[in-house]
């Protein structure tokens, strides 16, 4: 098996005014270049207008950053849309493609996600492919064959190890403090290994995400999942302690 370095990303969603949001992001890049060598990526996806100035803030330094959402078409008459080059000429390496809020609040399904991602990919992004189960799927016992689905049905062609990357994000987990245990996790995460051979290239070598009210009191319990390859991070994300308490436990 392909040692997989853990990535520790920061979806900040519709959070993040200016000064704060650079202050963050450079607090962030700070203690990275500080930390010397560390056993893990940072990524930070602010909202839209705060790409550029964030990537700006943070050139040169270890810290990516990355997009929330973007069109599957590059340009064109779509208003308050924005193209995966748009995020790439702003400065930012990837983009979040099919979060859970996304499906929810704006119907997407996985065929549009997975424009989203060759979008991306066509730009020269990491697609961040979000998939995840709500809580009446998991206690119907659907949980495995739901997931499974959205990753067959949101992969475009062409997906491996080097433009993509999962995020499994139990819907009935984001934002409610609830966590799914690391017996829950494992066996997710483990279909999820198992659903991309033949999917993406290198599928051993995809990054598989966790996501869904991690803070610092779990993470080292989750990081330490086999196949976890690190975390999406929401609330957390916006506390620099917080968000590096949890990296720290990737060192």
């Amino acid at each position: 098996m392909p040692a997989r370095r853990k990535l520790i990303a920061g979806n900040w969603k519709m959070n993040g005014l200016h000064a704060a949001g650079l202050e963050l992001a450079t607090d962030l890049a700070r203690r990275l270049a500080s930390a010397g060598t560390v056993g893990f990526d940072m990524l930070v996806c602010p909202p839209a207008t705060l790409v550029h100035p964030v990537a700006g803030a943070v050139a040169g330094t270890p810290l990516a950053v990355g997009g929330q959402d973007c069109h599957p078409k590059e340009s064109g008459a779509h208003t308050g849309d924005i193209g995966a080059p748009m995020l790439a000429d702003a400065g930012a390496g990837f983009v979040i493609v099919g979060h859970s809020e996304r499906r929810q609040n704006h119907g997407e399904d996985d065929a549009l996600v997975a424009a989203k991602a060759a979008a991306a990919h066509a730009a020269g992004l990491v697609a961040i492919v979000c998939v995840g189960e709500t809580l009446e799927q998991r206690e119907a016992g659907q949980a495995l064959a739901v997931v499974a689905s959205q990753v067959a049905g949101s992969l475009p062609a062409g997906a491996d190890a080097a433009n993509t990357v999962i995020a499994y994000e139990p819907v009935w987990a984001i934002g409610t403090g609830k966590t799914a245990t690391a017996a829950d996790v494992a066996e997710v995460h483990a279909h999820i290994r198992a659903t991309l051979a033949g999917r993406a290239g290198k599928p051993d070598a995809v990054r598989i995400l966790y996501g869904g009210s991690v803070k610092p009191s779990n993470a080292a319990e989750l990081m330490a999942v086999e196949d976890v390859d690190g975390a999406l991070v929401g609330g957390a994300s916006l506390v620099a302690d917080d968000f590096w308490a949890i990296a720290e436990t990737c060192r």
